[in-house]
């Protein structure tokens, strides 16, 4: 990936350029943002600038053997870490056993999110984590002298994700990392690293999209018309992957979406019977798309409160959404909306820390039932 493969965000690259020029090159970055922005590729584009031989004005030149290597995610001093899950009867866990399918994955997608990394994997239930083990791994990596680059840079995506045990073991590694050693950190949720090691590196915030540049990059790769691509960049909202969602109608969108609907329309029946189907539904599916769903409801209840306000420009519903936005939103008002996102923000808690989903879920739906009721 070079900064010319990614989406806008024209100044940020140009920072990243420049810093590298004037030679101020801090050892740790925490760059962070919403899904769907480029923070991963731009990370790696930054990365590969970095360790480019003949680096031009504006990207990589791409033609000299480190850029080549990077072309293949095989430079021996550019390393991964990543949410994974425990294969069975695996005593070592560490993202190197998944690295192959690490490159195979990056080499097709450019802007994804983890539930679509975790399908490629073919996670099931599991949830996505960096273990405990993986520490280690990383101390040894960086131990070692650089091979051939000018830096050895450690791009770890969602730290959010990392062990605590191996988030602690890191500090002092990220704080004083060996010389030429570069760490990128790329969070969706920065408030859920831990602090000491926010407070190690350097914030780069990475902001949506700009909405004409997003325009033109949905037109130029999807051929649509310019009323279509104004249409789903507003819905996307300056996230590109969520541009993939809707105009490729992702299969996992049409699911969400669905479960929503059964959700919403068995809690206003007070039909028990119907509340208990669907609770029963979603605690059948995998861990990830619990998380995905619970994510989703907190976005349709946010839409359809603002629907109420009959302001179409504040809306990011596709077509199918507002359709069921029609029938729903006068059930999400002022008087219940914080409610709903604190009991759906709690769910999505419990789901994460294991519980048990079928209590979770029935519970969730039961509460949704008396918060929307007439």
């Amino acid at each position: 990936m070079y900064f010319s493969d990614i989406i806008g965000l024209t100044d940020i690259k140009k920072h990243l350029i420049e810093s590298v020029q004037k030679g101020y090159i801090p050892h740790a970055r925490m760059i962070y943002g919403a899904e769907g922005v480029g923070k991963l590729p731009l990370a790696i584009a930054y990365a590969r600038y970095l360790n480019c031989a003949n680096p031009g004005e504006t990207d990589s030149c791409g033609k000299c053997s480190s850029c080549l290597k990077i072309d293949k995610l095989a430079h021996p001093d550019l390393h991964f870490v990543f949410p994974m899950v425990q294969k069975k009867a695996e005593k070592l866990i560490v993202c190197d056993n998944y690295l192959p399918k690490w490159r195979s994955f990056l080499a097709e997608n450019t802007y994804f999110n983890l539930s679509k990394w975790l399908q490629y994997i073919d996670a099931k239930n599991a949830q996505g984590l960096i273990y405990s083990q993986e520490s280690e791994e990383i101390i040894r990596k960086l131990s070692l002298k650089s091979y051939e680059g000018k830096y050895k840079t450690m791009i770890v995506w969602l730290p959010e994700k990392m062990n605590v045990e191996c988030a602690n073991k890191l500090l002092k590694l990220i704080e004083e990392p060996p010389a030429q050693t570069i760490f990128l950190l790329i969070s969706e949720d920065l408030e859920r690293v831990i602090t000491t090691i926010r407070s190690r590196c350097q914030p780069i915030h990475i902001r949506a999209i700009e909405h004409d540049i997003m325009i033109d990059a949905i037109r130029s790769n999807y051929n649509l018309s310019l009323n279509d691509a104004q249409s789903v960049a507003h819905i996307a909202n300056g996230s590109y992957s969520k541009v993939m969602d809707i105009v490729e109608s992702n299969e996992e969108s049409k699911a969400l979406l669905i479960l929503f609907n059964k959700m919403m329309t068995a809690s206003l029946s007070k039909k028990i019977k119907s509340i208990k189907e669907i609770a029963e539904e979603l605690s059948r599916t995998g861990r990830e798309v619990q998380k995905s769903f619970i994510t989703y409801s907190l976005r349709m209840f946010r839409e359809f409160f603002i629907i109420n306000f009959n302001v179409p420009e504040l809306v990011y519903l596709n077509k199918n959404e507002e359709d069921l936005g029609k029938h729903f939103s006068k059930s999400i008002h002022e008087g219940n909306i914080e409610n709903l996102s604190k009991e759906f923000a709690l769910a999505y808690k419990q789901i994460e820390q294991n519980g048990n989903a079928k209590i979770i879920f029935l519970d969730l739906c039961l509460k949704l039932t008396m918060l929307i009721k007439k």
